[in-house]
């Protein structure tokens, strides 16, 4: 799907970086792979060693000496993704920078990554890999979407409404409405009303809907749906719906997910295993799709460790802890080792049942309260006048 091809910015020092992000395989297992991974991580640390005075000092500070490391992930230092709320720290010069993008709405404590194009490019690509690997990429077939997610100015930066435009292209576009949308007063207004005439109307059409964005709006867009005592729709059999962002912010209205499934296969009549949910953040931009037994699989471009909410220590399988992402495939900031404010179970590849391999992570929530507000906070207060 991606039409340029992308090169890091050394294909010299970063060559295990390269080969391991253009795996076409997302799930494989290998102990080639598993090589790879170490090899990769080794060139990636060197390379924001060099270019980062900050990641420098940092890895001093952490006794960590990279010439001496012998391939355990759990020794290399961590970064909280909280740390990027409040600095902002690359690895390349501003002319190499692509993008930037913030993990918030207009209101509360951003996080500002900045990505060169090898970085963007290639966690988009890993998106490709993903979305051929479940045969969600239809170029022949037209496609209406509805968009849970803020409706965009041509120049917006907003890490959630980038992410669920760029997902619009792996089926061609007959009509995209969204229903989060734009005031003309900087801000977004939840049209419920909207979203439910637009579902209608797609009904009438029988082209197959695609539906992306917070899980929150659409769960009240469904319940409205049934309060109101609508029709059951039956879209296409080929709708998928593909959800993220979380519920944070809003948490007593959450309602878990085979309860929202089960409502969407009854309100919409789309089969469970085309509802499915992503995880993922600005600070670490590798896709975690749910399988169709909606669990979310790590692909080979990443590793997880769960660390101890107290000492830090990785726990291993089956323990709560604070979920902790390593992966090689950043050059532009120092984030290949980040510890999210999430709390998070590893569990065994078998243990799931879907017929894939690797390991899965289930998320149990956030850590504390916290004033800082994120992409879904900012969403879940334009629900307040509908609940």
């Amino acid at each position: 799907m991606t039409n340029k091809e992308l090169f890091p910015p050394s294909r010299a020092l970063l060559a295990s970086v390269e080969k391991i992000c253009k795996i076409t395989s997302p799930y494989s297992i290998s102990l080639e792979n598993d090589s790879l991974f170490i090899q990769a991580m080794k060139e990636v640390i060197r390379w924001h060693q060099e270019k980062s005075t900050f990641y420098r000092q940092f890895l001093k500070d952490s006794n960590f000496d990279i010439n001496k490391w012998d391939g355990d992930l759990v020794k290399i230092p961590s970064i909280p993704a909280e740390f990027f709320k409040y600095h902002s720290i690359k690895s390349v010069s501003d002319e190499s920078v692509h993008i930037s993008l913030t993990s918030s709405g207009t209101t509360g404590q951003k996080s500002q990554m900045f990505f060169d194009e090898w970085s963007l490019g290639c966690a988009q690509q890993m998106v490709d890999f993903i979305y051929d690997y479940y045969g969600w990429i239809t170029p022949g077939k037209k496609t209406n979407y509805l968009l849970y997610t803020y409706q965009t100015e041509v120049d917006s930066k907003l890490g959630t409404a980038f992410t669920d435009n760029y997902l619009t292209k792996y089926a061609p576009v007959n009509r995209a409405e969204f229903t989060l949308k734009l005031t003309g007063k900087g801000g977004h207004d939840f049209d419920v009303f909207g979203a439910i005439k637009t579902l209608q109307e797609y009904e009438i059409q029988e082209l197959p809907v695609r539906i992306f964005g917070f899980p929150s709006f659409f769960y009240f867009t469904l319940q409205r749906m049934k309060e109101l005592k609508y029709k059951p729709l039956k879209l296409s059999p080929e709708s998928l719906v593909f959800l993220g962002g979380g519920w944070k912010g809003y948490a007593n209205q959450e309602i878990n997910k085979s309860e929202l499934y089960a409502l969407a296969e009854e309100m919409l009549g789309i089969p469970n295993h085309r509802l499915r949910d992503g995880f993922g953040s600005v600070e670490h931009c590798i896709p975690y799709i749910e399988c169709s037994k909606h669990h979310f699989h790590i692909p080979v471009y990443s590793k997880v460790l769960i660390r101890d909410l107290k000492t830090l220590d990785s726990v291993g399988y089956d323990k709560p802890g604070f979920l902790q992402f390593i992966a090689p495939y950043i050059t532009s900031a120092p984030a290949n080792a980040v510890t999210m404010g999430d709390l998070a179970i590893l569990h065994k590849g078998e243990t799931c049942g879907c017929g894939l391999k690797t390991d899965w992570f289930e998320i149990l929530g956030r850590a504390g309260i916290s004033k800082n507000k994120s992409c879904a906070i900012a969403a879940a207060e334009l629900l307040k006048d509908f609940v």
